[in-house]
């Protein structure tokens, strides 16, 4: 099993108080305090919003359609912080993608499926750029990543301009291809059946997998995980094209969806991933993090950016809610760390 601290271990004397070993235990993990989080804020907008129906199904919807494709980028960017790593430029490949998935079926006719796999196939290159340009200068991931934000969101800006004459590209899809991505299970978008799965799988490699030591090792010191003998190079580039890869997938998610592309969009993941893995309990420093924090933090960001409209109160606050969460987070995840760690 792997660990998810990359602190120092609880005093052997916490052991010998009942429960106290056990307390500590709970207290230390990255999802403690964003499993709290998410719990609190859930009951205080079902307290303001409920009598605008944010406890009915129709709520329901709402904030988890929002929590399944934030979810799905944050999981990826957030396995990259653990790493000590950033990915910037995922808001431009989920644009970019979206657009490839339209242009060729609205313009050319081609096939849903074959336009899909193309736009994968382009998060993928495009993560595999970023990490390969990480491993090989040694420039910081935050400067690499925002060239490869701009220089993506400036090809698909011209491209689309030069191909179909404007930035937005309606598209009309169907068949298993349409179902597979823009379905419904119930009430629920599809796509809340995609954030589980690559949650899951995020879950198996972090917590039961050799991969998932290697992940926290370069996150906590990256010096003396080289010197350990972990492929620091396979590792990074292998998170890289993962998060081009999810981003791609909610680009494909959004042109389906919505039966349109449109170059801007995406654009606020940029943030919100990082904000959703940092309320999760992910540090910014690397080393530290979980796939259960980050599910709680994407959670608690879509309540507040959902809820706010069941409220009835002015939706500019959303941003105050957001900033005031973000600064609680990083506030409380480090009180819980220092508490775990000072129980005698």
């Amino acid at each position: 099993m792997t660990t998810t601290e990359g602190i120092a271990s609880v005093p052997a004397a916490a052991a010998s108080k009942p429960g106290s070993g056990r307390l500590s235990r709970i207290l230390r993990r990255p999802e403690a305090g964003a499993a709290a989080g998410t719990a609190l804020v859930f009951v205080f907008f079902a307290a303001f919003g409920l009598h605008a129906g944010f406890l009915d199904t129709g709520g329901y919807v709402s904030w988890l359609a929002v929590a399944a494709e934030l979810g799905i980028v944050a999981l990826a960017v957030g396995m990259l912080m653990i790493a000590g790593e950033f990915d910037l430029s995922v808001g431009s490949v989920v644009a970019a993608s979206s657009m490839i998935v339209a242009v060729p079926v609205a313009q050319f006719g081609w096939p849903l499926w074959l336009a899909i796999v193309l736009a994968l196939a382009f998060g993928v290159l495009i993560g595999l750029v970023n990490g390969l340009l990480v491993v090989t200068t040694g420039l910081p991931s935050f400067i690499v990543t925002l060239v490869t934000l701009f220089a993506v969101a400036g090809a698909a800006l011209s491209v689309s301009r030069t191909v179909a004459g404007t930035t937005t590209v309606s598209v009309t899809t169907s068949g298993f291809a349409h179902d597979l991505f823009a379905g419904h299970v119930g009430s629920f978008n599809v796509s809340l059946i995609w954030w589980l799965a690559v949650a899951v799988i995020g879950q198996y490699l972090l917590q039961s997998t050799g991969f998932g030591n290697w992940v926290f090792s370069i996150g906590g010191d990256l010096e003396t995980a080289r010197l350990n003998g972990v492929p620091v190079r396979t590792v990074k580039l292998r998170l890289y094209m993962y998060s081009g890869f999810s981003a791609a997938l909610v680009g494909v998610i959004q042109a389906v969806e919505f039966n349109n592309a449109d170059v801007t969009r995406g654009q606020s993941f940029v943030f919100e991933a990082i904000v959703a893995a940092v309320v999760g309990g992910s540090l910014l420093s690397g080393g530290y993090g979980s796939v259960a924090g980050i599910v709680f933090g994407t959670m608690t960001y879509s309540i507040v950016s959902v809820g706010i409209y069941y409220t009835g109160w002015n939706p500019d606050l959303v941003q105050l809610f957001v900033g005031v969460l973000l600064f609680v987070a990083v506030v409380g995840n480090n009180f819980v760390r220092r508490l775990a760690l000072s129980r005698p």
